[in-house]
């Protein structure tokens, strides 16, 4: 049967395709008051903070990183100052005094960073690891806009403590921390302030040739105060990272051209493995390959990977599975994670025609290539060509994804891509798909000031002997965020056999709408900053029949502090017909009906502590309906950090599911410890340990980290599994890797 949209959805189209006019309208929230104004450069596409501009003047001698900032280029620099408080309110200066300042010389631009204090005592700061977190520290962010897209970028920062940040943006206003490349810093501490000084070559960051001016923002936290602040003024309801609310930085001259950079990094891995459950003997492993990067231009990357080896990506958080369909885990692989916006952000988090998780977790990956980057101001591309081995019932394959995305209006962007994924010597009694392909195209709306953002898409996948109309996924989604109110609307379909093996699409054969509505009120006066109710409606049909299979109709009143603590109380009432045979507690013992149905209530609490003591928590219980039976839980995490050297956190989830015969009273711990380790800046050692009570399963795995030089490593890890009962060992691994970075 084709799915037709309702009434509705194609209303809300016409919307979405013609608010672009209505959405560069300047933000009235906003004040702009300029200082440090130069006259606007010809190429400037006009944030809203246009007038917001630092002079980045060039190096007459060399500046030395030793958190001193005494040289003649330092104390003739302009200086980015009288910053805008973001939280806990956006409507006045910053309390806490910060100043940037900026210079370049042929290679490399450089940012020399000063804080003062305002209140004395300790800065806090969770601990000395790169990427740090950024609730749980004192620091500095710089967010650079180098092709002036204001939706991708690149960014830089450091903790109290010297602790570098580093990553990538995509998505105007999303920081993925697992990209690295070579910069320096150093950061000193006074009495009264911190500096930090940073290097970042050129050759580090991808840009646009010939254009004396990139958009930029400076962001503060200072938890003493637990006052955020930016630059240019943000209004409270983004995040500083937000690429729309960035002033400028005004080189003397463009940056350098880039020529033709080329970065090569071999690794030699070597590891010990023993399965005891099927008692065979200890297997060893020794191997090398090597990841390349070779820059064509200063705006289009190649990279090249032979033979990778992940053993150093960090565990997955283990969860309770009470849901009915697959789980989402995130990509932590960091060959995929360069530009991954631009293959990754394509549909939404349940449709989702690429999901790099599924190219080797099952089979070995032998090689790969990626392209991508930006093509002229508004073009970007990316092609991705990955090849597997042949491991056990699995056939070597090969996975190909391209994808092009076009600038539209403002911010806003039209793309398609194309995944396949390719069966390599089939053998005659095979009996799976040859291959499977996804084409789709999607409009992603995102206004000048932010206010209004969405997405359009519409996806249709290809597989051998397979041609309906229900090949198809579609979907819808807006929303519109100011200071006291955020409406969002989400409308899905997905065809029963749409087909994205590559991708990640758990659930099938729906159509769902999603209205949610958050209303903020502001106090004037006292510790609470504002108070507000989210409620939602979320229901799922059948496309074939418009059957209604789930409901879930929400209510939620918070309270968040200057202090940033948050209590929050939550009602739900669902509402569920099973489509095929399940088992509330994912044993696979014994199974509810497809065709049944269930309604039952849920209510919980939150309370989020104060993020600026030593030791703090996360707390959430609740009681409810589950099915046909009830279920008590209780989930949350405790951290006390030892600062500035790590820390030592519990995560922790409790379900008591009380259901009638045959499956009587049902009771599920997980358990996290972790021990963070950082030495100094260069050293880590972490230690995770995982008690799942419903997988029957106790993990450790404990990983040392030496960075011995610029982005090169030394790896040590280890796992171990155990059945939690008699503590006897499943399997155990030991893995050393060593990396070295060449350019």
């Amino acid at each position: 049967m084709i799915y037709k949209f309702p009434a509705i959805t194609f209303i809300i189209s016409l919307i979405l395709l013609t608010g672009v006019y209505g959405s560069d309208l300047p933000a009235k929230e906003v004040k702009t008051t300029p200082h440090l104004l130069r006259k606007e450069s010809s190429s400037s596409l006009g944030t809203i903070n246009h007038n917001f501009k630092l002079h980045a003047k060039k190096a007459t001698s060399a500046i030395k990183l030793d958190g001193i900032i005494d040289e003649a280029d330092w104390q003739k620099a302009e200086i980015a100052n009288n910053f805008y408080q973001v939280l806990p309110y956006d409507t006045s200066h910053s309390i806490a005094k910060s100043e940037v300042r900026m210079a370049y010389d042929d290679k490399a631009f450089y940012l020399a960073v000063t804080f003062h204090d305002t209140v004395p005592g300790k800065r806090p700061v969770e601990s000395l690891r790169k990427d740090f977190v950024f609730a749980n520290n004192d620091n500095f962010l710089v967010f650079i806009d180098t092709f002036n897209d204001q939706t991708t970028g690149f960014s830089f920062g450091a903790n109290a403590s010297g602790a570098p940040w580093d990553g990538t943006m995509g998505g105007g206003n999303a920081v993925n921390l697992i990209w690295d490349c070579k910069w320096e810093l150093k950061t000193k501490s006074y009495p009264d302030k911190w500096i930090s000084e940073m290097r970042i070559p050129f050759k580090s960051v991808r840009y646009k040739q010939d254009v004396d001016h990139w958009n930029i923002q400076f962001s503060r936290q200072d938890l003493k105060l637990n006052e955020k602040s930016a630059w240019a003024p943000v209004p409270r309801q983004f995040p500083t990272a937000s690429l729309a609310y960035t002033g400028q930085v005004q080189w003397d001259t463009p940056p350098p051209k880039s020529g033709l950079r080329l970065a090569l990094i071999p690794y030699l891995f070597g590891g010990a493995s023993r399965n005891f459950e099927t008692h065979e003997a200890t297997q060893t492993k020794t191997n090398f390959g090597f990841d390349a990067k070779l820059g064509i231009s200063s705006a289009l990357n190649l990279d090249l990977t032979y033979n990778p080896d992940f053993s150093q990506a960090e565990v997955d958080d283990q969860v309770t599975n009470l849901a009915r369909f697959e789980l989402y885990f995130p990509e932590k692989r960091q060959f995929f994670l360069e530009n991954n916006d631009l293959f990754s952000n394509y549909g939404n988090a349940t449709i989702n025609p690429f999901f790099s998780r599924r190219i080797g977790l099952d089979a070995p990956v032998n090689a790969g290539a990626r392209l991508s980057g930006k093509i002229g101001n508004d073009w970007r591309i990316g092609l991705m060509d990955m090849q597997t081995g042949h491991e056990g019932d699995y056939l070597a394959r090969n996975f190909f994804v391209s994808t092009v995305q076009k600038k539209v209006f403002s911010r806003s962007s039209v793309g398609a891509i194309f995944v396949n994924k390719e069966q390599v010597n089939i053998p005659a009694s095979w009996q799976g798909n040859n291959y499977n392909r996804v084409a789709g195209l999607e409009y992603n709306l995102a206004g000048r000031n932010n206010f209004l953002t969405g997405k359009l898409f519409a996806q249709k996948s290809f597989s051998p002997n397979a041609s309906s109309s229900e090949e198809f996924a579609q979907g819808l989604n807006l929303s519109y965020s100011r200071k006291t109110y955020l409406l969002d609307f989400l409308q899905l379909y997905v065809g029963k056999d749409f087909n994205a093996e590559t991708g990640f699409v758990p659930r099938r054969d729906f159509i769902q709408l999603n209205p949610r509505a958050t209303f903020r009120f502001y106090t004037q006066h006292g510790p609470l900053v504002y108070h507000g109710v989210t409620t939602e409606i979320s229901n799922l049909y059948k496309p074939e029949d418009k059957t209604l299979t789930d409901m879930s109709v929400g209510f939620n009143y918070f309270f968040v502090y200057k202090s940033r603590e948050r209590i929050e109380f939550k009602v739900y009432n669902r509402f569920v017909q099973l489509l095929q045979n399940f088992d509330p507690t994912n044993k696979g013992s014994h199974y509810l009906i497809s065709g049944t149905k269930y309604s039952w209530n849920e209510y919980s609490a939150l309370f989020n502590s104060d993020n600026r003591k030593d030791f703090k928590f996360d707390f959430q219980a609740g009681y409810g309906g589950f099915f046909n039976g009830s279920r008590w839980f209780a989930q949350g995490a405790l951290n006390y950090r030892f600062q500035p050297y790590g820390y030592i956190s519990v995560i922790y989830s409790y379900n008591d599911l009380i259901l009638p015969e045959p499956w009587q009273r049902t009771k599920f711990w997980l358990v996290g410890p972790k021990l963070d380790v950082t030495v100094t800046t260069k050293l880590f050692f972490t230690t995770y340990v995982q008690y799942n009570q419903q997988s029957d399963n106790l993990n450790i795995n404990a990983r040392l980290q030496w960075r011995y030089k610029p982005v090169s490593d030394l790896f040590l890890v280890y796992s171990d599994n155990y059945f939690p009962g008699n503590l006897n060992v499943k399997n155990r691994a030991l893995v050393l890797k060593l990396s070295y970075w060449f350019n």
